[in-house]
């Protein structure tokens, strides 16, 4: 009795070993994983108060389903959803949310749909003022694809939270249509709501640039549903290289932004620790702003001093990013002679901040004022390339402004 104790206590011993080789090997593996792997962000969009005009058409978003296409930069096979209820005064209860793979929008390939959870559920309550991420989801996504995001709606604040410059149509049905692929007879509205990022789960050596600015950034007089603004050329320039290929962009525009006071949504410097330094896997940050801050001076004598609180702007920004590990690269402002912003004093503005971005006062320049400038007139935008405006480029516009960035910026 006594030999088969010990042999018994000896086995339990050598059971109790092995177990224990095998845990602190499957711990120093995940430990290894974890330290080659990160979040990066491969879509986001800047969050502002909607607009009234820009509200969600009728049958609304309260117990309502809404499908909204985004495309993202780079691709993983472990994702999280962010979503937004920050500029609400109510709650938000998404009941359902689902992805998909897009087929022909608004159709998915239903083969493709998952669905999310928060915290282990299905259903999240956003309050005032809040933003969450989804847990993390198993997903084969695609760098460069077209994704589906579906939520199936409970209550929805009166203020809505989004993005209204998508340049991308989003759906509405009635009801539980989450497991709807068709999608058919949807109300369309070409805004985004409450969803505000999407990160994958990549190596180490992937990043993200950051693209911070306004309406031209943002993408007007760009094509609906073609994703052509100048920052989806970049991120297609920098797939197509085998050595930026794991870089994503990341598009921060809101149309008629500013960089300290006035137009729409937060200004540069009120939003820039949510839509810059929040930003998972961040290495670069662009920055293109400054022209509505310009637009706007009334008088002569106020041009310096707007140019100098831009400059100001800037410097702050570029501090913060720094503190960060982050590069930042400053592009000038495009001309804007003959569009309704036009005036001498304002000319002086634009030449003062371009000046001073040319200076070597961020790590590189983009100067999208030079190569978007006519030949036979550097304050006028080249003829062929603005919307009717004067001011915004057109597609022909966003194209050049994608292609003439130096992709060497980013290895």
């Amino acid at each position: 009795m006594i030999k088969r104790h010990l042999k018994y206590v000896l086995f339990l011993q050598l059971f109790i070993l092995i177990a224990g080789c095998k845990t602190s090997q499957a711990l120093e593996n995940s430990s290894k994983k974890s330290a080659s792997a990160n979040w990066v962000g491969s879509w986001a969009c800047a969050q502002m108060l909607v607009e009234p005009n820009n509200m969600p058409p009728a049958p609304g978003l309260a117990e309502n389903t809404l499908r909204q296409i985004i495309k993202v930069s780079i691709g993983g096979e472990q994702i999280r959803l962010r979503f937004s209820n920050i500029f609400s005064d109510q709650v938000t209860v998404l009941k359902k949310v689902s992805i998909a793979n897009v087929i022909d929008a608004p159709a998915i390939d239903k083969k493709t749909q998952k669905n999310l959870s928060f915290n282990g559920s299905q259903e999240i309550i956003l309050n005032p003022g809040q933003e969450v991420f989804s847990d993390m989801l198993h997903f084969q996504l695609k760098p460069g694809q077209l994704l589906a995001i579906t939520i199936y709606y409970g209550a929805a604040s009166q203020k809505t939270s989004g993005h209204p410059g998508s340049r991308t149509t989003s759906y509405i049905l009635p009801g539980d249509n989450l497991d709807n692929d068709v999608f058919s007879n949807a109300v369309k509205t070409d805004h985004w709501y409450s969803i505000m990022g999407l990160d994958v789960m990549v190596s180490k050596n992937a990043s993200n640039i950051v693209c911070l600015g306004n309406s031209i950034t943002d993408g007007r007089g760009s094509g609906t549903n073609r994703q052509n603004r100048w920052t989806d050329i970049l991120a297609a320039r920098l797939r197509e290289d085998k050595t930026t290929a794991n870089v994503g962009v990341l598009n921060l525009g809101i149309g008629g932004n500013c960089v300290v006071k006035g137009g729409l949504g937060p200004t540069a410097l009120d939003r820039f620790d949510r839509d810059v330094l929040s930003q998972a896997g961040t290495k670069w940050l662009v920055i293109l702003e400054g022209i509505n801050d310009i637009g706007g001076i009334k008088r002569a004598e106020d041009a310096p001093v707007k140019a100098q609180e831009i400059i100001d702007a800037y410097k702050i920004m570029i501090e913060k990013a720094h503190a960060r590990g982050i590069k930042v690269y400053g592009c000038t402002i495009l001309p804007f002679q003959k569009s309704f912003y036009d005036a001498p004093f304002k000319q002086e503005a634009r030449d003062i901040v371009n000046a001073w971005i040319r200076n070597n006062n961020f790590d590189a320049v983009i100067d999208f004022d030079k190569e978007m400038a006519s030949a036979t007139d550097s304050k006028t935008i080249l003829s062929n390339m603005h919307d009717g405006d004067f001011l915004h480029p057109n597609e022909l516009g966003y194209q050049r402004m994608g292609e003439v960035v130096d992709v060497n910026l980013f290895k």
